[in-house]
This record gives C-alpha cells, sequence and structure tokens, in this order.
C-alpha cells in the first residue's frame, strides 16, 4: 500500500471534533454502571484480535497455544479483569493492550493453560481457522513481533477504514464505482486506466477522476477517525496518523 505524508489521507488531520475514543470506551466498559460499553469493548477487540495473534505467533507459540492465549486474554478484558489497570495518560490503546498482553503471559497463562481449551467463558470467540491461514500468508521476513504487531496494527486500522467506505458506497449505490476504483484511493497503481474505468462505468474520464478524488478525501477522514478512536486527545492522533505511516515505510 503506497501511502506517504503527501498522499491526501494526511490532508487535513487534526481537524473537526474530536470522537469518544477507544479509551472511553474501555474506562466506561470498566464502570458497572455503563450500558452497552461491553458490547462496544468486544467489538473493538475483534479489531485487535489478529495483530495480538500475530505478535504471539512470532514470539513462538505455536497456532493452537496462539489461539488459546488470544481468546482467553480477550475473555479476561472482556470480563473486566484488566480494565481496572486501564489509564489513558499512560499512552496509545494499542500500547496498553500489549502491556496487558504481556503482563498476561507473564503471570497469569499457567493457569489459564490448565484449563480446557476455551476456558469456559464464552464473551468472545476467534475464528481460529481464519486466523492461521492468514498467519501462513504473512511475508518472511526478521521483524521483531513488537514490530509485526504494529505493523499488523496500521494494515487493520486501513482494512477498517476501506470497509466503512464501502459500506457507505453501497449504501449510495456507488459499489460498482467503489470497486473499480478501490485500489487507486491509498495511491496504489492498477492495471486499468482512468479511461478504461469511464468506459466500463459509462461515465466520462473527468467524472471518474471527480470520484476518485471524493473518495481519497472521504478516506482520508475514515483513517483519521480510526486512528483518533485509539488516542485521547487531538495531539496524541496526529503523532499516531505519523506513526503509522512510519510502520508502513519500514
Amino acid at each position: 500500500m503506497l501511502l506517504s505524508p503527501d498522499n491526501p489521507v494526511l490532508a487535513g488531520a487534526g481537524r473537526g471534533v474530536f470522537p469518544t475514543t477507544h479509551w472511553s470506551l474501555v474506562l466506561a466498559a470498566a464502570d458497572e454502571r455503563s450500558s452497552g460499553a461491553g458490547d462496544a469493548l468486544e467489538s473493538l477487540c475483534r479489531a485487535y484480535w489478529y495483530p495480538l495473534y500475530v505478535y504471539l505467533r512470532r514470539k513462538g507459540y505455536s497456532a493452537a497455544d496462539a489461539q488459546d492465549l488470544t481468546q482467553e486474554f480477550f475473555s479476561r478484558l472482556l470480563s473486566k479483569d484488566y480494565l481496572s489497570i486501564a489509564d489513558r495518560n499512560r499512552g496509545k490503546f494499542r500500547s496498553f493492550l500489549l502491556g496487558s498482553m504481556e503482563h498476561f503471559l507473564a503471570r497469569e497463562w499457567n493457569k489459564a493453560h490448565a484449563q480446557k481449551r476455551g476456558g469456559g467463558r464464552s464473551h468472545f470467540s476467534l475464528n481460529e481457522k481464519d486466523s492461521e491461514n492468514r498467519y501462513r500468508i504473512e511475508p518472511a521476513d526478521t521483524l521483531t513481533p513488537d514490530k509485526v504487531f504494529d505493523r499488523r496494527w496500521a494494515t487493520t486500522l486501513l482494512d477498517q477504514a476501506m470497509a466503512k467506505l464501502r459500506e457507505e458506497c453501497i449504501s449510495d449505490d456507488k459499489g460498482d464505482l467503489f470497486s473499480k476504483v478501490q485500489y487507486l484511493l491509498p495511491g496504489e497503481r492498477g492495471t486499468a486506466s482512468y479511461a478504461q474505468i469511464a468506459a466500463d462505468l459509462n461515465i466520462s474520464e473527468d467524472a471518474i477522476k471527480m470520484a476518485v478524488h471524493r473518495l481519497r478525501r472521504c478516506y482520508g477522514e475514515l483513517v483519521r477517525a480510526e486512528i483518533a478512536h485509539r488516542v485521547a486527545s487531538p495531539r496524541e492522533a496526529q503523532e499516531e496518523l505519523q506513526y503509522l505511516f512510519a510502520v508502513l515505510r519500514d
């Protein structure tokens, strides 16, 4: 994915109203009086399970153990075992998750490993077959587990933003347009030209160029929104955005 600081995704970073963040969801979920935060937190966990699964596989755990570890970790997170130690002032949400996983590995896995797979908790279920199939096509490189986690965090974030853009296009009856120009939005090169796409959709080339410009802007806004959900302030959002591009360049 050919993203760079000059890409439209970065344009206007830090503008607009700062949204409810993932930290807000975590802190709300820790409050027994909150309603709906548990479902939101489960959705959040689903966004991070694969980066943590890859992290564990790169640390040398087998596929079965990595699945067990990730499953049990999120089950405990969802049951609020770890929410009491969450502190939004200590850094990014991904850093909190990685630190909590290390805490889990160091102090609690022996007890969890003695249980049957699944541990009797049913709060959160991973797609185990999908996780290992995805891991098998991971590039063979020498990145450390921490770097691999950051890389998967970055690509997962971009994938989520693109998925939301796809949903918006489909709801606006622009699904065919999106499917034709999707690869152009992050700056990738493809085999089809603007002229060819225009001919396929029976619209003008200028209209295609304008549509791509608008979709890139929307994609950028969605990427920034995804980042804003994961930090505690607009300043951290800008720092995290820059870090995302640095991770993808490595």
